[in-house]
């Protein structure tokens, strides 16, 4: 299906939300922030509102009908918050053996919009961790964040988990979470390690509970060991792209593209260095006042917009605020910054590898 003009194709979406049994972790920080555009109750528990979702168990919503049956796309986009920290888990590659039919790998990325003091990001192994002393630290349950890299992290930064990566989310971090799907198949996580808790039906911690199920033998065997244990792996993945800045407008890419946007006042479209490689996202931000273009992804098809702060308008389409979340082809088009904090992404088209 060859997606509608931008200024034709500019749906607000609803979110879908997960539930306590599926994200036990989950904190109050999407109410405080996104509460009205979210349309959740003050002190509300959630830990993953899905803004931008082709997914049938999780659907995103235009005007009550499923995003699906508007377009067509592999992007995946979660609003996240941690009040304690995720399981360590891994996404495999599309071509993995071990995969079923319909299952697709669920490479991904996270943009920081804020954290507690000394909070941050569980990334791959130390240098000199191996499969067999993980595998011993499993089997004797003990702590696997021991054997990882811990990543402080401030509002800005940015990195990009790619297939093979173990990863875990830390207690009051809050981030955007782009991810490609293939469509209408189910992403794929593995849970390496979930910190020996245990839980009751409601998902709720209770010693006298039940773990949550681990997928160890499929974590192990998709894990990318020398790339994860390498001494320069966390420097791979991050681009620390800062606060925003309030002046003129701008647009700033974080991955790498041929096709990223152009240079603005407050953000600029090359970083510092050339950003985190990803053949499967592509991500930019918009930040600051005044008119700014978006990135010419037009080959990747319907991507989508979410703001975090200020606002966005279109030309010939609506003004979009914090916590709310477009459907639209990333083509260039010119838009009007209002104090604005936002996120244009898009996903790799196609089906698996």
């Amino acid at each position: 299906m060859t997606p509608p003009r931008n200024r034709q194709l500019a749906l607000r979406t609803s979110a879908a939300f997960t539930n306590a049994s599926r994200t036990p972790w989950g904190g109050t920080r999407l109410a405080a922030l996104y509460g009205d555009a979210l349309a959740l109750e003050s002190g509300a528990q959630v830990g993953e509102a899905w803004v931008f979702s082709l997914d049938p168990s999780f659907p995103s919503t235009v005007e009550g009908a499923a995003l699906a049956t508007h377009v067509e796309s592999t992007l995946l986009v979660k609003l996240l918050d941690a009040a304690q920290p995720l399981s360590v888990q891994i996404h495999p590659a599309d071509d993995y053996a071990g995969l079923r039919e319909g299952e697709s790998g669920k490479p991904e990325a996270w943009y920081v919009v804020s954290r507690e003091p000394g909070a941050g990001l569980f990334l791959g192994f130390l240098p000199g961790v191996d499969e067999a002393s993980v595998r011993r630290a499993l089997d004797g349950g003990d702590d696997l964040s021991a054997l990882m890299h811990f990543v402080a992290v401030e509002p800005g930064d940015f990195f990009v988990i790619d297939a093979g990566t173990p990863h875990a989310v830390g207690a009051g971090v809050t981030l955007v979470e782009p991810q490609r799907v293939i469509a209408g198949w189910a992403g794929v996580t593995y849970r390496y390690w979930d910190w020996n808790r245990r839980y009751d039906a409601a998902g709720q911690p209770a010693s006298a509970g039940a773990p949550r199920e681990l997928h160890v033998e499929h974590a192990l065997a998709v894990t990318d060991w020398a790339r994860v244990t390498h001494r320069g792996f966390v420097d791979s993945l991050r681009v620390r792209a800062g606060t925003p800045q309030p002046a003129s407008a701008g647009c700033r890419a974080l991955t790498s593209s041929a096709s990223g946007p152009r240079d603005g006042a407050a953000e600029r479209a090359v970083c510092a260095r050339e950003g985190a490689p990803s053949g499967d996202l592509r991500v930019a931000r918009l930040a600051g006042s005044g008119v700014c273009p978006l990135p010419n992804w037009r080959d990747w098809g319907v991507g989508a917009l979410t703001v975090l702060s200020g606002s966005v308008a279109l030309a010939d389409g609506p003004r979009v605020g914090p916590g709310e979340t477009l459907a639209l082809l990333v083509d260039g088009d010119t838009v009007a910054l209002d104090g604005a904090h936002a996120l244009v992404m898009a996903a790799r088209p196609g089906e698996r590898r």
